[in-house]
């Protein structure tokens, strides 16, 4: 059975959250999620790389570990992974028409999502992971993933304004979704939150009894290498505080926040009697992988740095790590862009575009995700000229590798080309761009 040919008929009912349709799908198949020990990541930005470097390091462990995420890039089988490596096509097929020979005609219909989530659940449960790493897809509390009662660990990454229009529209409003994922008793990584979002997800803990952890981020001490200092709380005290140092293999800032965020939560898993050795977490922390994000790569010769930035806090963070790099030295930037119709455009333009920068606009191709749009590219061009009149050029093209094309005929060797926007435009030219 062709994986495409099962989910993306599902498409058409959207996003449409709520727990019970996922609750009744999973009763279904005997409930496999109640058989899976697991470690519940939320938030805005970071939460994919935090799931990448805890289901690293417990693989590095010698636990069997799962791991869900989403968006994924190229294929379907990216989402569900076992010790690294993704599902095969052959096993998520099998997976997926049993979820869909569970689902009653009299049922609701289930969304996309809520039947990838419950063919992952089910490998976990047959797989018999020791563990299982799994990202929130959107929001928290009636997200399809938030039907474990009883994790071993919950974090919540960043909050900031995305997807108001489905979690409402202050970030307080976003941040009582998100810590919906919180369960009572079971301790909670918090990363640095806004103070009207860290206020509700404190309230929220505190009315649960969870412990709350809010590790500092960890230091750079050379070039890939960070150096994290153990955490403390007084109701779940970590004993014998020390320093860790360990190498960072995912580029930005960001991540000293991110792996600090992870450590934390394996620390918690030590406490609870995982046994995560030292060399465990540095074997496993070097080996992290997860593409998209920063990630440098090479086309047409050039180098080329691809990254999602969907939001506003991705693009800041992007921005930042762009004007860190040596080799720019204030020179102008080539940015590659396309955007959904739902975004903040004005503010991720705002955080990116400097005077001298080029512009070149894409649409995003939507056709394998229906009720997505891609933004208007004249309304992106004018906008991102009244938002920094100063920019030394704008184009638009009618897809990613003419764009492409275009700023490498305009950049010299050492020019940044920047390709950002949509993890779903990225997705296209790592499926795309080895073949041009």
């Amino acid at each position: 059975m062709d994986i495409d040919s099962v989910i993306q008929p599902l498409q058409r009912f959207g996003v449409h959250l709520g727990l019970d349709r996922i609750v009744n799908l999973l009763a279904n198949l005997g409930n496999p999620h109640q058989q899976v020990p697991v470690i519940h990541v939320a938030g805005t930005n970071g939460k994919g790389s935090v799931c990448a470097y805890l289901s690293s390091v417990l693989t590095e462990a010698g636990y069997r570990t799962g791991r869900y995420t989403s968006p994924h890039l190229v294929d379907w089988t990216e989402r569900i992974c076992l010790n690294e490596q993704p599902i095969s096509s052959e096993e998520l097929s099998q997976l997926l028409e049993k979820v869909q020979a569970v689902i009653r005609h009299q049922d609701e219909s289930a969304t996309q999502f809520e039947v990838i989530t419950a063919a992952a659940w089910l490998y976990f449960a047959q797989q018999q992971v020791d563990v299982a790493v799994v990202e929130v897809g959107l929001g928290g509390r009636l997200d399809a993933t938030n039907v474990c009662l009883e994790p071993l660990v919950t974090l919540i990454t960043s909050i900031s304004r995305e997807h108001w229009q489905q979690l409402g529209p202050t970030v307080a409003d976003i941040a009582r979704e998100k810590a919906g994922i919180l369960k009572p008793g079971c301790p909670v990584v918090v990363g640095p939150l806004p103070p009207e979002a860290d206020k509700v997800v404190r309230s929220r803990a505190l009315e649960l009894q969870c412990p709350i952890f809010t590790p500092q981020s960890a230091h750079e001490i050379a070039t890939g290498w960070a150096e994290y200092e153990t955490i403390q709380n007084s109701k779940f005290k970590i004993q014998n505080l020390k320093l860790i140092k360990y190498p960072l293999p995912l580029a930005g800032q960001i991540q000293l926040t991110n792996s600090a965020l992870a450590l934390a939560a394996l620390e918690i898993l030590q406490q609870q009697g995982w046994q995560i050795l030292e060399e465990a977490i540095i074997n496993g922390m070097a080996k992290t992988k997860w593409p998209g994000r920063m990630q440098w790569t090479t086309w047409k010769n050039h180098k080329l740095l691809l990254d999602g930035a969907h939001n506003t806090a991705a693009a800041q963070v992007l921005r930042q790590y762009v004007d860190s790099l040596d080799t720019l030295n204030h020179k102008p930037v080539n940015w590659v862009m396309g955007m959904f119709a739902d975004k903040d455009h004005t503010d991720i333009f705002t955080a990116l575009l400097r005077p001298g920068d080029r512009l070149y606009i894409v649409p995003i191709p939507v056709e394998p995700w229906p009720g997505k749009t891609s933004a208007d590219l004249d309304y992106l061009s004018n906008l991102a000229y009244n938002l920094c009149p100063e920019l030394s050029d704008r184009q638009i093209h009618p897809d990613l590798f003419t764009a492409l094309a275009a700023a490498i005929s305009t950049a010299t060797t050492d020019d940044l080309i920047v390709l950002c926007g949509s993890l779903y435009l990225v997705g296209d030219f790592l499926q795309m761009g080895n073949r041009e």
